[in-house]
């Protein structure tokens, strides 16, 4: 596995986009009530807007674009919110999604902590960010709550 994440650029939105479509539109295998995803998902214009405010990354394996995320960084909570990350799914199952949270969190080095979020029916990314080291710190009707801090240095 040879991997790395980087800022995403214009090229890179159309294939990124394809790839969230895909990678939401299956959560219907795991019990999502349709065919869904957060608001932008599967919108172009959502993604060039993430990629030209510097948000959007691409998610590389062996230079082939595999996957990628919206990460916003909160400077006054010295935070990192991961708005959403995705693989393509014939990725899935095979490391990558831990691999991706490493190279995030690693992105990052000043930050305090990363949160974020997953709706409450969707066993496989709650399972996945609580072995990825998140723990919960809310939960409404429709979603649970995420954060990971960090150690903080002497």
């Amino acid at each position: 596995m040879n991997t790395k994440l980087l800022l995403a650029e214009s090229k890179d939105v159309f294939m990124l986009t394809a790839y969230s479509k895909f990678a939401f539109d299956s959560d219907v295998d795991v019990g999502a009530p349709a065919l869904m995803g957060p608001p932008g998902y599967k919108s172009q214009q959502f993604y060039s807007k993430m990629c030209r405010c510097k948000y959007l990354y691409s998610f590389f394996d062996e230079n082939l674009i595999i996957g990628g995320a919206v990460l916003v960084p909160k400077a006054k909570e010295n935070i990192v919110e991961i708005c959403r990350i995705f693989i393509k799914p014939e990725c899935f199952g095979k490391g990558y999604g831990m691999k991706m949270m490493e190279l995030i969190e690693a992105s990052f080095p000043d930050a305090s902590g990363f949160i974020l979020d997953t709706p409450i029916w969707n066993q496989r990314t709650n399972r996945f960010y609580q072995k990825c080291g998140y723990t919960e710190y809310k939960r409404d009707e429709e979603f649970v709550f995420y954060r990971k801090d960090r150690e903080q240095k002497a």
